[in-house]
């Protein structure tokens, strides 16, 4: 492991040459105080002691016959691969809307509480507009959301106050205009400015002239 260079394993293959056990043990746990001196960084991993005593076990390939207060790692089991983690497969019913949307319109239609399932209604209507215009970047009628939420529940989800959304076009149309009227102002008012300073430059100029005449 070159993150210890030469001289650990020097070390290491010296405290294997040992044949007297306590002097063996002794000298392992040197070792272990030594590494991690070494590698500080790993004072900020999870159990870093036990991931020394692991490395020490691997620089001496194995041979090292010391206590560990871990369990002694094999080969096997350092060089085993993990499990394969099984992918989790989500076949959304409508995918332009994804899988959690379809979630919460199935726990909306559960709902026996008139307010709270009016609420649902509500809420899904401004995600479903929401999306619409993040993706499109274009205006949606409100009447547009309420015939596709009445074809996904079937009638049964039905929002009433409007889920009010800001068009992307609208706001920057909005932020433009606001600019080029600010950038306008203080053109105009760079313009009076340097007008005030010819001037003042013109008349320092005719004092000049009347002074030295």
């Amino acid at each position: 492991m070159r993150e210890y260079g030469r001289h650990i394993q020097k070390m290491i293959d010296y405290v294997i040459s040992i044949e007297d056990k306590e002097r063996r043990q002794k000298n392992a746990q040197a070792l272990i105080e030594l590494m991690g001196f070494l590698n500080p960084h790993l004072k900020n991993v999870e159990d870093f002691r036990h991931k020394l005593w692991d490395h020490l076990f691997l620089i001496s390939d194995f041979k090292l016959d010391v206590e560990s207060p871990y369990p002694i790692p094999t080969r096997e089991t350092l060089k085993a691969k993990p499990e394969m983690l099984a992918y989790p497969k989500k076949y959304p019913k409508y995918s332009h809307l994804g899988k959690n949307l379809e979630l919460v319109i199935n726990k909306a239609l559960k709902e026996e509480n008139p307010e709270k399932k009016s609420g649902f209604a509500n809420s899904i209507a401004y995600y479903m507009k929401l999306a619409y215009n993040t993706w499109h970047k274009e205006l949606v009628h409100d009447d547009a959301i309420r015939n596709e939420l009445n074809a996904i529940t079937d009638g049964q989800l039905e929002f009433t106050n409007t889920p009010f959304v800001k068009a992307f076009r609208e706001r920057d149309n909005r932020d433009s205009g606001r600019y080029q009227r600010g950038g306008k102002n203080n053109f105009q008012q760079r313009n009076n400015g340097n007008g005030r300073n010819d001037r003042n430059n013109k008349n320092n100029g005719k004092h000049f002239k009347k002074r030295f005449k």
